[in-house]
């Protein structure tokens, strides 16, 4: 199954070389379509400190199908739901919808994106209209808020 073959390899070489401030790890040792991803914010951006769960689901029919990858910290962003479930941390990334994923894109880049997305939110393409009008016209207000999340719930103490 090539589906299988190639879900291995990148799960691989993600575990063995994964990109900065990213780990991955399956999620249930039993299913190689269901990764954990554990990511650090960002330096420069208000997440930096923070460390950020997402739970990632690879179809069967990958990679002509694109993943699903949602975030399972809370997350105060304009590309990432924080609505009720079962959309709560999905996340708004252009290169994961239907029409314009590609099945060349490894999920090195995916996660390279998803971290380059806290780095540099894109409040044209967002799920979260108040947090992205909040970012355009009151930057230091929405980057407050977002640090204020990051301690509340990212940052690894309870």
């Amino acid at each position: 199954m090539a589906s299988q073959k190639r879900v291995t390899k990148e799960l691989a070489d993600l575990m063995n070389s994964p990109p900065p401030g990213i780990t991955v790890a399956l999620a249930d040792e039993a299913n190689l379509y269901q990764w954990r991803v554990t990511m650090e914010g960002p330096a420069g951006s208000p997440y930096a400190g923070g460390k950020f769960d997402m739970s990632i689901n690879l179809p069967k029919e990958y990679p002509f199908k694109p993943p699903s990858v949602v975030f399972t910290t809370k997350i105060y962003h304009p590309n990432i739901s924080n609505d009720s479930p079962p959309n709560t941390g999905t996340m708004c990334l252009g290169m994961l919808k239907d029409s314009e994923w590609k099945p060349s894109t490894k999920m090195s880049a995916v996660l390279e994106f998803a971290r380059q997305l806290l780095k540099e939110p894109n409040p044209d393409d967002a799920v979260e209209a108040k947090i992205a009008d909040q970012y355009r016209n009151d930057r230091a207000a929405y980057e407050k808020e977002a640090r204020d999340w990051v301690k509340r719930y990212a940052s690894g103490k309870k």
